[in-house]
């Protein structure tokens, strides 16, 4: 068994960014080079001369929504909702604040429309039924906010103005998610431009990011934590473009843990890879197998989490743990809208 423990750090809270900077590709990047053990100081403006003619760089295109909710039950008393996952004709995977105190069958009314508690299950979670998916859509269009990390602090817990152009990637496009890829914060149109015109592909996949990714590890051990299952699909192309990479001797790099777990849920037998559209639970822990994924651009994750298990399973824990101790002393920004850290 192995100790959730061995994957804590100190952290100064002053360390955790509240705020994205001026300008997105202007973050500091950390270089580790596995082989070497190598840790370099840098600029995300710098991420391009790390890529090589023949590589293929993937993106998460998942898009974040309005999925807080604001509502009431029909005694006054306020309920707030996270929306998760739509599975179609307005039913939806939600997160409830006090969902011990609803019944099953329960309405839950949001601005001017409603909702009912169809199912009810353990952790917070349940299924909510709006009247139709248009209704479901329009009512986050309208009265919905975006969802931030309990750890970037606004007043009354809602995102701003700024939030809502900045808490979501230039590419992204395809709605669905409750928290941002935030490795793919960095990138800005131009940047995207510079890298194809080094000879670099950029292949798309689809992620949408659930509340899980904010949450430590609760268990003692690792092996007794269960990931949230989260929606994701590689398309045919980008399939198609990570055989021919691979092919040739190129490297795939992807974007952040959301595409690494997109890509590394994928099958791969007798050399062949096979397009999926699903739901992947995936926990990669120190001793997995990297299929895939050659390279990886991330940021600075939570300690005890799982996507600093992630890191830590390509890159092994001692060298991470290093690199973190290392981005502490020199003041690297951590979280959501933070610096990031380039894997080699």
């Amino acid at each position: 068994m192995t100790s959730t423990d061995l994957f804590d750090y100190e952290l100064p809270e002053n360390l955790i960014a509240q705020r994205p900077l001026e300008k997105r590709d202007q973050s500091r990047m950390m270089i580790l080079a596995r082989e070497t053990r190598k840790i370099t100081d840098g600029m995300f403006t710098s991420f391009p001369d790390y890529l090589r003619k023949g590589d293929t760089l993937v993106i998460n295109t998942t898009k974040v929504f309005p999925a807080r909710l604001l509502g009431s039950r029909k005694t006054g008393g306020k309920v707030e909702a996270l929306l998760i996952r739509g599975w179609g004709n307005g039913l939806w995977s939600a997160m409830i604040g006090g969902l011990k105190k609803l019944n099953r069958g329960e309405t839950i009314y949001f601005g001017d429309g409603e909702a009912f508690v169809k199912e009810k299950h353990s952790g917070g979670y349940a299924l909510l039924q709006f009247e139709s998916e248009k209704e479901s859509i329009r009512l986050t269009q309208r009265f919905g906010d975006i969802p931030l990390p309990p750890y970037i602090n606004r007043p009354g817990s809602v995102a701003d103005k700024a939030d809502k152009k900045r808490y979501q990637t230039v590419f992204a496009d395809s709605i669905g998610s409750c928290a941002a890829p935030t490795a793919g914060l960095h990138f800005t149109d131009e940047a995207l431009t510079l890298i194809q015109a080094h000879g670099v592909r950029v292949a798309e996949v689809v992620l949408h990011v659930g509340p899980g990714t904010f949450r430590p590890v609760r268990a003692s051990n690792i092996e007794d934590h269960e990931m949230d299952a989260e929606a994701f699909h590689v398309p045919e192309e980008t399939v198609k473009m990570i055989e021919e990479t691979k092919n040739n001797g190129g490297r795939v790099v992807a974007v952040g843990s959301t595409s690494t777990r997109a890509l590394e849920s994928l099958s791969v037998a007798d050399g062949k890879t096979l397009p999926c559209s699903g739901s992947t639970r995936l926990f990669i822990t120190p001793g997995y197998r990297f299929k895939l994924v050659d390279a990886m651009l991330t940021n600075f994750h939570l300690p005890k989490s799982t996507l600093l298990m992630l890191v830590c399973a390509f890159a092994r824990r001692e060298f991470v743990l290093r690199a973190y101790a290392h981005a502490v002393s020199e003041k690297y920004r951590f979280f959501s809208y933070g610096d990031a850290m380039l894997i080699v």
